[in-house]
């Protein structure tokens, strides 16, 4: 499973679209999006709704407690949310430890309501089944959920009835909106299901007498069940976290994944960082990037990916190319590191992957101007002697160094950290 975010735009526009319940869904579809390239006289034809509603505007972007950061724009004419607009849109802004532009945002109806009409709902998925969460005080100062809130877990292959829902959810709900409620979180978690939601949560959810709106949402798609999904999630958009931009070489690593039936996968954590890394197979890369964290490598780990299920060698060309374009841009005082590794499988030609790194090295003229550099491998065996070689030999006119070792990442690392001889050695 690969849960992704996905923008709230995209979560409401699934719900509107596919969920089935009683309860009655106010102000389905009624959102305009704004980034710094918006034509407002477009989107004032396409939206009319705009000129004669109070409206609600924040940045969607994957940025948690907006309402407590002061970037949610409530009870606001047009005229009013150009205005809030004006000084945070395209700007720069932080949010905790993460630095971003603010670019895209997303207006809605204003919806008038008091403190107890507020609930908030959760569904997430863990190796037991999907724990549903339900508290009858939602908002901005819902505070601590896990600890407040009602619980109930549905086993692997188990339905919610709303009779369940009443019975264990509930329970400090106002009774005349029991059957509302119970109604809306049955086909919340039926669509949850059926869409492979991961993560989904409402909050606030608010109840009145006209019916359900929901105010704030935030949610997680399994990734994986794309060829499921394709139908009704359609061009699905995976937008990074806020704070990190979207790389085109992100985009095309994608794109050649999307074309063949290995994987390939790639993610700038930190382009100007020292430790970079080639690893082959799904696991062993989350091993990879978590050792590298664990042993105080965190703030230097610029890339997280894999690629695995016998990539042919033009796929594994294209992919150490573009990890390289990417290491020699810009050089480090102490120099790059780029650590080739993995789990093998036994249809994996471990050669070729040495083959087409050394060839891709040869095609990249920045290389030997990044400084100096240090190539670390733990997956090659005596059958990627050849490939070692090719690497080896083209390491020693160039300022890259490489040390084949027989030794687990861990030891790899320790070996970096204390500065390990950086003599070219292919001895095995």
């Amino acid at each position: 499973m690969s849960a992704k975010a996905i923008s709230e735009q995209t979560g409401k526009e699934l719900l509107y679209k596919f969920i089935c319940t009683t309860s009655a869904i106010q102000n389905r579809f009624k959102y305009a999006r704004v980034t710094p390239d918006t034509d407002w006289g477009r989107l004032l034809q396409d939206h009319p709704w705009l000129l004669s509603q109070n409206l609600v505007v924040k940045p969607d972007q994957l940025i948690k407690r907006r309402g407590k950061l002061g970037l949610v724009g409530v009870n606001l004419t047009l005229d009013g949310v150009k205005s809030w607009l004006k000084p945070r849109l395209g700007q720069e802004a932080t949010v905790g430890k993460a630095t971003g532009f603010l670019k895209n945002f997303l207006i809605e109806p204003f919806v008038p309501h008091s403190q107890a009409e507020e609930f908030y709902v959760c569904i997430y998925a863990t190796r037991e089944g999907d724990y549903v969460l339900f508290h009858h005080e939602g908002g901005v100062d819902v505070g601590d959920v896990d600890a407040k809130a009602q619980k109930l877990l549905v086993g692997v292959d188990e339905k919610l009835n709303p009779e369940d829902i009443k019975k264990h959810l509930l329970v400090h709900a106002p009774e005349d909106k029991k059957e509302i409620l119970a109604s809306f979180i049955s086909g919340l978690f039926n669509f949850y299901e059926d869409l492979y939601f991961t993560y989904l949560e409402i909050n606030p959810l608010v109840v009145t007498k006209d019916g359900v709106y929901v105010l704030d949402l935030a949610a997680k798609v399994d990734a994986t069940a794309d060829y499921i999904c394709k139908v009704k999630w359609g061009d699905i958009e995976f937008p990074p976290p806020f704070g990190r931009e979207a790389y085109p070489e992100e985009a095309y690593i994608a794109d050649l994944d999307a074309k063949s039936g290995a994987s390939l996968k790639l993610t700038l954590l930190n382009p100007k960082g020292r430790i970079w890394t080639m690893v082959a197979g799904g696991g062993a890369s989350v091993v990879y990037s978590d050792t590298i964290c664990d042993l105080g490598g965190v703030n230097e780990l610029a890339n997280y990916g894999e690629y695995s299920g016998a990539p042919s060698e033009q796929q594994t060309y294209d992919y150490a190319k573009t990890i390289l374009s990417l290491m020699t841009r810009e050089k480090h005082p102490d120099g790059k590191i780029l650590i080739i590794g993995g789990s093998i499988a036994n249809f994996t030609n471990v050669a070729a992957t040495f083959k087409v790194t050394a060839t891709a090295v040869s095609g990249e003229s920045g290389l030997g101007k990044a400084g100096k550099g240090k190539c670390f491998d733990d997956l090659a065996l005596l059958s990627s002697y050849q490939g070692l070689l090719s690497l080896g030999a083209y390491s020693r006119v160039r300022a890259v160094f490489a040390h084949a070792l027989k030794a687990h990442v861990t030891a790899v690392n320790k070996d970096d950290r204390a500065n390990v001889s950086q003599e070219s050695s292919l001895s095995r």
